[in-house]
């Protein structure tokens, strides 16, 4: 039997838990990584959680002087989101993943998770997602661990200053998963400095070793599609047209978030169609997101030429074409680099790339009894030998389970278990 089938025969049987054909499982149920990261976790599997949670929506100014583009005027104030405990209870910040917002799925389970444990929780979009790049970036060009990790503290010292007469903390915790888990360290390590908030807990999910690593993997899943990148266009419109009504405008699509997902729930996959090109087609779009932001907030050229000001409604349909042709390395060499350099004309590639990684902090992490580690064997942003990096890193503080993909299993009640249990152990008396 063929990879592929076998693989699609793993989609199949997900759908089948979906449609409550199946409804016993002893463990995580998807056992192919590609699956468990578009699937994640069937409702069936999932861990109890309320339906509903007093969440409140809020926005808050970071850079009132910033003018904004008439196109991306909807981004001016950052918006998150808060719910808390009636009496004193440690409080925990998440931190969203590549190019997910505030309430994407996986933040809401979070923070589902964490009031139903007792914990006040404030949710932060992340610096890639285009509310943030526009109403909280410092430069606009975002993908600098330090420099968009620095933003995300000062996001979160204006939410506090905001909400602090009327929250009892006890103490402060700290998570993410994906890229946020990865800024969750840098967040960590400049709070040791700072002290606005003195963490007890940091917490890292499903974490890139090397965020320069990790996008080129993902990138690298384009090729699956059939006739190659250069055929992007033509597939993703044909996915499209598939799906219908499952997904409209390329708005928020989270690395396994709901358009991979509603798509299986809406109609069966066709044997033909590569995981991996799936995988790489979401993160893509959410890439596109990101620089067309970038590009426009920064008036760098990238894509839309420099001098042309963009109306409220303008059509931006050509510069998203545009932008699927473009990998995170056209990104990182075109806007990246060159901004970068233009403030420290000492700062080579290479320099910047050792930036882009927990290694870049490897003492610090390595040291401070604050950190926990939830991961996967299987995590598809990792390369060979990363896992094992981040084992040795962290030690008895990891918990990484045998499959679940890139966040997949974050539902799972074991995984659940593992991530409220990491602070409730530590939680002051």
């Amino acid at each position: 039997m063929s990879r592929q089938l076998n693989r699609w025969l793993g989609v199949c049987f997900g759908l089948l838990l979906l449609n409550g054909s199946l409804a016993y499982a002893y463990d995580y149920p998807f056992t192919d990584r590609y699956v468990a990261t578009i699937l994640g976790t069937p409702e069936e599997y999932a861990a109890p959680m309320p339906k509903e949670v007093p969440v409140k929506v809020d926005t808050i100014e970071i850079s009132p002087d910033r003018k904004v583009p008439d196109i991306l005027w909807n981004f001016a104030g950052l918006n998150y989101s808060y719910i808390q405990q009636k009496g004193p209870a440690p409080l925990i910040f998440l931190v969203a993943g590549t190019g997910a917002n505030f309430n994407s799925p996986k933040m809401q389970g979070m923070q589902k998770a964490f009031f139903q444990a007792g914990f006040h929780v404030i949710s932060i979009c992340s610096p890639t997602h285009p509310n943030f790049i526009v109403a909280a970036s410092s430069s606009g060009v975002p993908g600098n661990l330090q420099e968009d990790s620095a933003d995300l503290y000062r996001v979160m010292q204006t939410i506090w200053l905001k909400l602090h007469k009327q929250m009892e903390v006890t103490e402060f915790f700290l998570t993410g998963y994906s890229l946020g888990a990865a800024q969750a360290a840098f967040i960590a390590k400049l709070d040791e400095q700072e002290r606005a908030f003195n963490f007890s807990k940091v917490l890292l999910i499903n974490p890139p070793v090397s965020l320069y690593n990790s996008v080129n993997i993902l990138d690298g899943l384009l090729v699956e599609i059939p006739g190659g990148v250069d055929h992007f266009n033509d597939f993703y419109k044909k996915l499209i047209e598939r799906f219908g009504e499952v997904y409209k405008n390329g708005d928020d699509v989270q690395l396994n978030g709901n358009f991979l997902y509603d798509v299986y729930k809406y109609q069966k996959p066709k044997s033909d169609d590569p995981l991996e090109a799936l995988i790489g087609i979401s993160f893509r779009i959410s890439s596109q997101n990101m620089v067309f932001a970038s590009d426009v907030l920064t008036e760098a050229g990238y894509v839309v030429p420099k001098g042309l000001k963009l109306g409220r409604y303008a059509k931006r349909d050509e510069y998203i074409k545009a932008l699927a042709r473009l990998s995170f390395l056209d990104y990182f060499h075109g806007l990246f680099v060159p901004y970068f350099q233009s403030k420290d004309p000492n700062i080579t590639e290479d320099q910047l790339i050792q930036q882009l990684s927990l290694r870049y902090i490897d003492d610090y992490l390595r040291n401070s009894p604050k950190f926990g580690l939830i991961d996967n064997e299987d995590d598809i942003i990792l390369l060979p030998g990363e896992i094992d990096y981040l084992r040795d890193l962290f030690g008895d503080r990891a918990q990484i389970f045998p499959h679940g993909g890139h966040c997949g299993n974050m539902a799972y009640p074991d995984n659940v278990k593992a991530m409220v249990g990491f602070f409730q152990a530590s939680r002051k008396n």
